[in-house]
């Protein structure tokens, strides 16, 4: 075998083709692993914008085995590993050339689509560069040739659609000077170890050799071997008194974000947690013949050990105030304030800063991040803007207004930080609810009930309390009479329910989800009278609950929320030109898939405003990317859109059918087809709801809740209907699954397996039925990310066997996502639904028994 140091423009010129092998698993890249490269390319795309000395990115391998040379000499390459690398960078040009195209760049989207991209001299499967797995070919080709169905369902469509939307996003702010720059990374930075066999070798021995792989070294392994080989006198009692109590008091993983926090703190803003090993040899190399100052290095870790251990475990910190902001930054989750956390306890520990002065630049951390949630800003980026601030708190100057003026500094991109007119439009009219992650929702609107500072303050350790929406997700009709009453014209009592209902007006805590259900307001005000939450008992004051009062209430809480996380220093706050509700319409127009079609009510509930309005907008842009997706509520073309020039042949629907969007003789498109707001904030890498989290609670709990989920199926569907769902659960059971239940007020019901061994616990099931609503719901938007239906062939086989039911009618563009059918179907077709659950048991049983066992599972 041969190896040598590439890049992907290198790779591919010249006529040849890679061509994926049968043997080799379907194209399985999703949203984490784009987002990462995608993380790396703007680091690179950064450097060439500001003119700093070009890096290179090691990407991986590429492992090729030589195939036959056809006529004409075009030379095959079998890929035995590294697919995956491969076809991500030939979407991600594809992506780009379809960019430069809609600017009408159009020499250098010919550039890319006949040097990367295809043989122009190639016909047939010769003519692509890139042929991937039968499974994967023509969801690729589709993007290659831009058919109507490029950028479909699965996860080739669903990449390129990925850089379609990145690309986009960052054109807006960096123009054509930005465009090329991320070409040039994606051509010639990004290095690639290219591995060639040769003739003769055994190309499915190397494929398993290379997937059958130990664990290898982690990064911190790597450092302490390295830091040891320099300690040949002092290295024992250095590692039994200052390396192996770091190590036993922090465990590896913990031990490894030391060491990465140690470089960023130490002013390398740029380092990069899969490269720590390199930083930290380069920066001790200098050291390497001096023991003393290797050992005062170690010692210095140690200490900074002991400070992450009271970010990860605030408890251990001694000073209240600023323990209670570790506490809650904690309870916000993630990493991001580890870098100034850390430089901040270093600067107190050493008498550089006090403890107050550290909670309050934590604190103000804390509402940088919670005023971007309420304004819905992307977090991508944040965490480059807290690796900067320790350098920052160098300077003279007490470190909280340090940190105020750093994040008020810059308006742009991912250092915007929303002043107090932005929080205010943001909190009346966005839909917090598909905001953020679930527990910075749930923190939120915790800190706002403690600003009340109830007599009796509530324990939510023990509380057992979530997210609860007054005006119900599915209301009764009932609550559609009550906002009919204040629906203004042109807009229906649904439109008003899917502005207000996920608005932070509408949310409070409750630990009586189950009884506060969908229940009128009436019976929602006593239970929630009897709350010892101030909130709830502010809501139960009201007469009635409808736009009036949740805008009222609005408006109360972001009093509270601009005084409890205060904003940037005044005379900075940018006035932003384009309101950021057009940019998130752009992204979700473009993270579509093709096959699919939204509402204008839809797009207004996603981006917190009125379905006219998204119509206006959309009018005004003509030639907007995928604004041809966007009809009214009941599914027709509107009468405001139209084309400019010669972008697209023929009308909007059309095009609608050639990418596959079946309409009706009145001209209405099936509403299988249609993506709800809750499907685009899905496929924008949002949170959506809680509802769909199956929980299998201890036994009194499980029956409570099956007690629960079967009378409310009792009260709301047919006995027919009721039977046949039943019976199918039994079923269920008898082929070893049993059920779970979610925890919102509807109380879905899952049919769960447990699959795996003790190591590798998972938990898959195939549907989620809702009682009340009537809905079932096909989960691919989870099965996706669990084997065995990770792998796509196997989800598009469920879809097909779902779709052969009467009365199931799935489109085949949201294999991603959440699809439903109505719960009557189980009436007449409940033994029909059983035999697809028996495949679904058969599929993952001999999955699971193909799997290599381990000793220990």
């Amino acid at each position: 075998m041969h190896a040598q140091e590439t890049t992907f423009s290198k790779l591919v010129q010249g006529e040849k083709q890679f061509q994926v092998p049968l043997y080799q698993r379907t194209y399985s890249w999703q949203r984490d692993e784009l987002q990462q490269l995608w993380d790396d390319v703007l680091e690179l795309v950064e450097d060439q914008v500001e003119g700093r000395p070009p890096t290179a990115h090691f990407l991986g391998s590429v492992v090729l085995a030589p195939g036959r040379i056809t006529a004409g000499g075009m030379q095959r390459w079998l890929v035995v590993d590294g697919q995956q690398r491969l076809t991500t960078l030939m979407l991600a040009f594809t992506a780009l050339r379809d960019r430069h195209r809609e600017r009408g760049v159009d020499k250098k989207a010919a550039r890319i689509h006949d040097l990367l991209l295809v043989n122009s001299y190639r016909d047939g499967e010769d003519h692509y560069r890139l042929l991937p797995t039968q499974a994967d070919r023509d969801a690729f080709t589709a993007c290659i040739e831009s058919s109507p169905k490029a950028g479909g369902p699965g996860n080739v469509g669903a990449a390129y659609r990925f850089f379609l939307g990145a690309l986009a996003a960052g054109e807006e702010s960096g123009g054509e000077v930005w465009t090329d720059a991320v070409e040039t990374v994606l051509s010639s930075l990004l290095s690639i170890v290219e591995i060639t066999a040769a003739e003769g070798d055994n190309v499915y021995r190397i494929f398993e050799s290379i997937n059958n792989t130990g664990v290898g070294l982690s990064q911190s392994d790597l450092l302490r071997n390295y830091l040891f080989m320099y300690l040949p006198t002092r290295g024992e009692s250095v590692y039994r008194n200052l390396w192996l109590p770091m190590q036993e008091q922090l465990g590896p993983e913990n031990l490894e974000l030391l060491v990465w926090l140690d470089l960023v703190v130490g002013g390398n803003s740029r380092a990069k947690q899969s490269e720590i090993y390199r930083d930290q040899k380069k920066r001790l190399e200098p050291l390497s013949g001096d023991e003393s100052a290797l050992q005062a290095e170690i010692e210095a870790l140690a200490q900074r050990a002991g400070r992450l251990r009271r970010i990860l475990e605030p408890g251990l910190e001694g000073d209240p105030e600023l323990r209670e902001a570790l506490e809650r930054l904690t309870r916000w989750g993630g990493q991001t304030h580890y870098p100034l956390a850390l430089h901040l306890l270093d600067l107190v520990d050493t008498g550089q800063a006090t403890a107050h002065e550290a909670a309050t630049a934590l604190a103000y951390a804390e509402s940088y991040m919670v005023r971007r949630l309420f304004a819905g800003l992307s977090t991508t980026g944040s965490n480059r803007v807290f690796m900067e601030l320790p350098k920052e708190l160098e300077k003279d100057g007490s470190p909280a207004e340090a940190v105020r003026r750093f994040l008020s500094r810059n308006k742009t991109g991912a250092r915007v930080w929303p002043g107090d007119e932005a929080v205010r439009e943001a909190i009346r009219d966005r839909p917090f609810y598909k905001t953020g992650r679930s527990n910075q929702r749930f923190q939120v609107l915790r800190r706002l009930e403690e600003s009340y500072r109830s007599s009796e303050p509530v324990d939510y350790a023990k509380a057992k309390l979530t997210v609860e929406h007054v005006l119900p997700q599915s209301p009764a009709q009932q609550w559609f009479d009550l906002l009919a009453e204040e629906a203004e014209d042109d807009e229906s009592s649904d439109e008003l329910h899917a502005l207000l209902v996920h608005t932070l007006g509408n949310l409070t805590l409750s630990a009586d989800n189950a009884r506060l259900s969908n229940h009128p307001f009436r019976r929602k005000q006593e239970i929630l009278d009897s709350s010892a939450l101030r909130m709830n008992q502010g809501i139960a004051a009201q007469e009635r609950w409808g736009r009036k009062e949740i805008l009222a209430r609005a408006d109360e809480l972001t009093e509270r929320a601009v005084r409890l996380w205060p904003g940037p220093v005044e005379g900075m706050v940018h006035a932003h030109d384009e309101w950021a509700g057009w940019k998130e319409l752009r992204a979700a127009l473009l993270a579509m898939p093709a096959g699919t079609w939204t509402t204008y009510g839809d797009v207004a509930a996603l981006i917190g405003t009125h379905a006219v309005g998204v119509g206006s907008h959309l009018a005004s842009k003509p030639g907007l990317h995928g604004a041809y997706r966007v009809l009214t509520a009941d599914g027709r073309v509107s009468e405001g859109l139209h084309w400019t020039g010669d972008e697209h042949p023929g009308d909007p629907q059309t095009l609608l059918e050639a990418e596959g969007v079946p309409f009706d003789t009145s001209r209405r498109a099936r509403r299988s087809h249609r993506l709800t707001s809750g499907d685009l904030a899905t496929l924008l890498g949002k949170e959506v709801s809680d509802e769909i989290s199956p929980t299998h609670d201890p036994d009194d709990e499980q029956q409570t809740a099956a007690a629960r989920f079967e009378a409310q199926l009792r009260d709301n569907q047919t006995p027919e209907t009721v039977e046949g769902v039943l019976g199918a659960l039994r079923f269920w059971e008898q082929q070893g699954g049993y059920r779970a239940y979610g925890k919102a007020s509807e109380t879905s019901c899952f049919p769960n397996l447990d699959v795996g061994g003790a190591l590798e616990s998972r938990k898959l099931w195939p549907l989620a039925i809702y009682p009340v609503t009537g809905t079932v719901e096909a989960v691919f938007q989870h099965l996706k990310l669990r084997p065995p239906f990770d792998d796509e062939p196997l989800r598009r086989e469920l879809m097909t066997r779902l779709n052969k039911i009467d009365g199931i009618d799935l489109a085949e563009a949201k294999l991603d996502l959440r699809p439903s059918f109505p719960v009557e179907v189980f009436a007449g077709h409940s033994e029909e639904i059983c035999v697809v659950l028996e495949w679904f048991v058969h599929t993952v049983a001999l999955s699971e028994a193909r799997r290599p066992v381990s000793a220990d599972d």
